[in-house]
């Protein structure tokens, strides 16, 4: 804004001036909006970097990531994703979607892929997100026989798989249509996932898909 006023009216005025006359008008960028200051809360539980970025799994149910994904629908309204992904098919093990990222939604999620699984013993990976670091969750894994792991504090990559999902998703998916409702996209969501674990072939899957993948590794172990 400082620079289109000074160029097109021959002004020379600095950007703290504008910033100032614009919060008189009640003038806001729609192109980059200031960032909130959020509260930061403190973690009732941590867990040391287990996985240490060894995404190589030969097995279904040793290694389990998660995290929580947001999108918008309507003009301003968000939904919540939450998932978990095994490192062996790269398949989705649960999911569910959300109008708020809470202690239910990811306590859900978990609680769906365990009863789905119940045998499965995985190390557990996931941020350092509020909803992982509480005392419940921890006792969730605990009664699972699971073990915890967390990423360092800012660093994506110790979670990468997962992040590569939510850009493989998005760009596939949500980025190339405009979700109205709730449902619709909801919908879109469990169509692409069940699309994603049941059609979608990859390369470094041996040219299958997730499910496909499960079962090879099972009749290889057989």
């Amino acid at each position: 804004m400082t620079i289109k006023l000074n160029r097109e009216n021959h002004l020379n005025v600095n950007s703290k001036r504008i910033y100032r006359l614009m919060g008189i008008l009640r003038l806001k960028s729609v192109c980059r909006r200031k960032k909130k200051n959020y509260v930061h809360s403190t973690p009732e539980i941590t867990a040391e970097n287990v996985l240490n970025r060894d995404f190589n799994s030969n097995a279904f149910g040793t290694k389990w990531l998660t995290d929580v994904t947001e999108m918008k629908y309507g003009i301003q309204s968000k939904a919540y994703l939450s998932a978990i992904l095994d490192l062996a098919d790269k398949s989705i093990v649960s999911f569910v979607v959300g109008h708020s990222n809470n202690n239910e939604l990811v306590f859900k999620t978990f609680d769906i892929a365990h009863q789905t699984y119940p045998d499965a013993k995985p190390l557990f990976h996931s941020d350092r997100g509020f909803q992982y670091t509480s005392k419940k969750f921890r006792n969730k894994l605990d009664d699972a026989g699971m073990m915890q792991s967390m990423s360092r504090v800012s660093r994506c990559i110790d979670n990468g798989p997962m992040e590569s999902f939510w850009g493989m998703m998005k760009s596939e998916m949500y980025y190339l249509n405009k979700f109205n409702t709730y449902e619709d996209l909801e919908a879109a969501i469990r169509e692409y996932i069940d699309y994603y674990n049941n059609r979608r072939y990859q390369k470094r899957l041996e040219c299958m898909t997730p499910l496909e993948y499960r079962q090879y590794l099972l009749s290889s172990a057989a």
